[in-house]
């Protein structure tokens, strides 16, 4: 039987965070909240996570409301920079009282700056959330993909590709510099030391056949018959489900290919949630949409033959027509998610939808 969407937010009201000071990011990539106002921050170029005390705790996230017009255009003008200079790479919403975080790179190449902003749920108004003199601790990726120029720009900005923080541990999708490059580890919080991970194998229906070295793009965490799993999504674009039981130090997972959901595709974000007593995913998609995908018994599907002519196989999905042009999603509150949409013009919009 399937249980509920796992709840992120801890008990915990301290964090064992070792350092004060200044925290300097040399690149910024995926960002999550833990419990209590706890951030973790990616940072890929440099194969590390950043835990930061936020101090903000207080709020009530059920009255939070999320509505940015032209944010990149907002956001560059705040920073004295220019749209084009500016790349919101994620957004994570603080689950506590509903403030939204966005991780920001400022400009490009070797003069490129790092910037993690705060949007206030009951003004809309943007700061950036100084890391200076700030609590934190921080672990290093051992074996993260090296860096390296590649036509798709250098790979290890996909040494870290997302996180997330389940029952006292913290999750972390990539590379790897492993020859089964696709890797997922837990790392304990309080940061313990960091094992090499697990490298994960699936069965990818569009190309029909086993692979070992795309990263998982987006994932996030669901419990089925009482076992906490990480639902995954790759590019063109396998949905997977894997265990957490089934992940060991330096050992390779295979995943259970849940659904084939299309090739020519990346995805982008997701959530999970419940609505009327089922719960469902809701994935962004680069080039097929914002899908919707029901979770009830969906353990039972296994995709193990070619999908061909792009159509999809496994789970069924349903494709939320008026949620156009989404790129980053997280969940606000019960009954709404965050989402940043780009308009037919290519402008960014911060927004608050009714989950649909």
């Amino acid at each position: 039987m399937l249980l509920g969407v796992l709840v992120l937010i801890a008990t915990l009201s301290t964090h064992t965070l070792a350092d004060e000071g200044s925290v300097e990011l040399t690149s910024v990539g995926p960002i999550v909240f833990g419990p209590g106002g706890l951030l973790l921050i990616s940072d890929p170029m440099a194969a590390t996570i950043y835990a930061v005390e936020t101090d903000d705790t207080t709020g009530n996230v059920n009255e939070a409301k999320l509505d940015v017009a032209d944010l990149q255009g907002t956001v560059a003008e705040m920073l004295g920079s220019t749209k084009e200079e500016v790349r919101i790479n994620d957004l994570a919403v603080n689950p506590v009282n509903g403030n939204a975080y966005l991780s920001v790179t400022r400009g490009n190449g070797d003069d490129a700056g790092s910037i993690i902003l705060k949007v206030n749920a009951e003004n809309t108004e943007i700061e950036e959330f100084s890391l200076e003199n700030v609590t934190f601790s921080k672990t290093v990726l051992p074996n993260a993909a090296e860096s390296k120029e590649s036509r798709r720009g250098n790979q290890r900005m996909m040494a870290i590709t997302d996180l997330a923080f389940v029952d006292g541990q913290i999750y972390v999708a990539g590379l790897s510099n492993e020859e089964f490059a696709s890797n997922l580890r837990a790392i304990p919080f309080p940061f313990e030391e960091v094992s090499a991970g697990s490298s994960i194998e699936i069965y990818h229906g569009a190309h029909g056949q086993f692979e070992t070295r795309s990263p998982i793009r987006t994932f996030a965490a669901y419990e089925i018959e009482g076992e906490t799993n990480l639902i995954a999504a790759y590019t063109c674009t396998p949905l997977v489900r894997i265990p957490i039981s089934s992940m060991k130090p330096e050992t390779k997972v295979k995943g259970q290919t849940l659904a084939e959901l299309g090739n020519r595709n990346r995805p982008l974000d997701m959530v999970i949630y419940a609505k009327d007593d089922k719960d469902y995913i809701l994935m962004a998609n680069s080039s097929r949409g914002v899908m919707k995908i029901g979770l009830s018994g969906i353990q039972e599907e296994n995709v193990t033959e070619r999908v061909t002519g792009g159509e999809s196989a496994g789970a069924e999905y349903e494709t939320i027509s008026d949620l156009s042009g989404i790129i980053q999603l997280d969940g606000l509150n019960s009954t709404h998610a965050a989402v940043i949409q780009q308009d037919k013009q290519g402008n960014l919009h911060l927004r608050t939808i009714a989950l649909p």
